[in-house]
């Protein structure tokens, strides 16, 4: 270990001299209570050094160590289920440790090593073994597996960075420790159950495929409107109380990834003791188990060290990436981008860097690239399909979509889901602007929307020119009000303001509307564009708006959403289409009468 001695203190900025032969980004510990930190910068012997606990009483010539390795995470069986900080420290375990309140050099094992796990080898490799056939120990190579929990099953590969050669060992099945050897290369190379991997460097892949496969969420403003892919990027911004945190919410809990890493970065500590309250409660809706046996939760709160918080993101996809590999479909929830580059601003001010707009540092879009960049849909290292979505909160301040945070991240993610503060006060929820939002996914999700339902993007592409032509009618009805408007354009107010009830908005406390099926999504704007079109019709014939908004169906198209449950879609929405069509023929029927008269 190379050894040093603390010359300043800025914060969780220390400068420390005699580590001249320390590596960039290498571990040390620092002081007696041997707090954990990274080696950020080199100037001949000196070093700059950005510590991960809070470094109260810690003073000018206390010891520093090199331990000449990068940050890593401890990859194997046992992540699912646990609550980690930013720099993969188990909270549970602390806190029956220490308390309450986390005490600087506090330690934990990130997987528990003392707790033996059920591993099974891979038949086909035992049996080239006992046959003395030569197997390659190649990178992604599957040993054998682990049931992690009743959701997921852990492979055991061999690490992205062994050496290769040929495999010599392999345990037989039985329980193991993280610890214990379960095969061994000739060249003399130990596998465990469990890995190290540096944070900051992504794990291989063996390509990298089209993000043509959506992340189906369940919530029908984000599938049919901004849809994401699998391995697909999406930044969700707003001001204050517009619900990030509750749309990362129901997309965590609805969405169909396999495993969810959620990061709180940065957050209210209330907010993040709502999310590790709640999420042990949720019931996954697909196996109807605890939603917690397919997620890892990062904590890391706004009073917690703000260098921890810089590092968190790292932790959170590195773990992603490790099921990735597993051919596991992995979603990442980061709540919030926001206060993750507020850390990367007060510790470049204490580094006395050069800062750029608003303070932050010119290298923020470099960051926000070597994150978002880390998503992807890839073909693994062991011949397997697994994917990267993230989903990175944003929350400028006062809303204002300017700022630089928000405008570096839209360069990066192709899924921009605005939050809206005018719905967001009227109770719409999710209060996705259906004007300011986009989504670049739109092209490559279509083939698989469209064996759903043909008429996917053209009743999409018709609701959204609708609901933008209601826009600037709106700017007339506010001057002179609705009634000096000919029916025509009374009739598409009446459109979009079903559109907007009676699809967009969503209840996620209603028992059939808090989860919605792609099959009944897109029948059920299909049925709202028929009615305009078939309504549209009959104001051309001569029939008044009224005698329309008179029928029964219009009333009943709105409240479809959560009369409907999932699994009755195509018998109830086949029959109220007969109905809704034999009211609008019947009507067009007798003014095609009257205009023949």
């Amino acid at each position: 270990m190379i050894e040093g001695r603390v010359i300043r203190i800025s914060g969780p900025i220390i400068r420390a001299t005699g580590l001249g032969g320390a590596g960039l980004f290498d571990v040390v510990e620092v002081g007696e209570k041997r707090i954990i930190g990274e080696v950020v910068r080199l100037e001949k012997d000196e070093a700059v050094l950005q510590v991960y606990e809070d470094d109260t009483g810690l003073k000018v010539g206390a010891s520093v160590a090199s331990t000449g390795r990068p940050l890593s995470a401890r990859l194997g069986p046992g992540l699912i289920s646990t609550i980690y900080d930013g720099i993969q420290r188990p909270l549970e375990f602390l806190f029956k440790q220490g308390g309450a309140f986390m005490e600087s050099g506090a330690r934990g094992e990130p997987l528990d090593s003392a707790r033996r796990w059920p591993f099974v080898p891979d038949p086909v490799l035992v049996e080239k073994l006992a046959a003395h056939e030569p197997v390659a120990a190649a990178p992604g190579l599957v040993l054998g597996r682990v049931k992690e929990t009743e959701s997921i099953t852990c492979s055991i590969m061999v690490p992205p960075n062994t050496h290769g050669g040929t495999l010599t060992e392999l345990a037989p099945g039985g329980d193991y420790t993280i610890d214990q050897v379960i095969a061994r290369t000739d060249k003399e190379e130990d596998i465990f159950l469990a890995q190290w991997w540096p944070l900051r460097v992504p794990r291989p892949n063996a390509e990298r495929l089209a993000p043509d496969q959506p992340l189906v969420t369940g919530e029908r403003v984000i599938d049919v409107f901004f849809p994401l892919s699998k391995g697909g990027t999406a930044a969700i911004p707003g001001g204050f109380g517009t619900g990030k945190t509750m749309t990362q919410h129901a997309i965590a809990k609805w969405c169909d990834a396999d495993v969810i890493i959620y990061i709180g970065c940065g957050e209210r500590g209330n907010e993040m003791t709502d999310v590790l309250t709640e999420f042990p409660g949720l019931t996954d809706p697909r196996t109807g188990r605890s939603l917690m046996e397919r997620t890892v939760l990062i904590a890391n709160t706004s009073n917690m060290p703000v260098a921890a918080r810089e590092v968190s993101i790292y932790t959170g996809v590195t773990l992603a990436e490790f099921y990735r590999d597993m051919g596991y479909h992995v979603a990442i929830m980061a709540d919030s981008t926001s206060r993750w580059a507020e850390a990367l601003r007060e510790l470049s001010g204490r580094m006395e860097e050069m800062p750029a707009e608003e303070g932050f540092p010119a290298y923020l879009p470099t960051r926000l690239a070597e994150f978002y960049e880390r998503a992807g849909r890839v073909k693994t290292l062991s011949g397997a399909e697994g994917s990267v979505s993230i989903i990175g909160a944003v929350s400028p301040p006062g809303g204002d979509f300017s700022e630089p945070v928000t405008q570096h991240t839209k360069r990066f993610i192709r899924c921009f889901w605005a939050l809206d503060r005018d719905l967001a006060n009227a109770r719409h929820y999710p209060a996705i602007s259906w004007i300011d939002s986009y989504s670049e996914y739109a092209e490559e999700v279509k083939p698989w929307w469209e064996r759903v339902n043909p008429s996917w993007a053209i009743v999409r592409q018709e609701s959204i020119d609708l609901l933008k032509k209601e826009q600037r009618l709106a700017e007339i009805v506010r001057l002179i009000g609705p009634d000096a408007l000919p029916d025509d354009q009374r009739l598409i107010l009446l459109t979009a303001e079903i559109i907007k009830n009676g699809f967009l908005q969503q209840n996620s406390f209603d028992q059939v509307d808090m989860y919605c099926v792609p099959v009944k999504q897109v029948q059920l704007l299909e049925l709202i564009m028929e009615f305009h079109t078939r309504a549209e019709r009959c104001i051309r014939l001569g029939a008044p708006l009224f005698k329309i908004t008179g029928l029964p169906i219009r009333e009943r198209l709105s409240r479809l959403k959560s009369e409907v449950k999932n699994e009755d879609v195509v018998a109830v929405f086949g029959e109220f289409e007969r109905d809704m069509r034999a009211s609008l023929e019947e009507l067009e029927r007798s003014y095609r009468t009257r205009e023949v008269l």
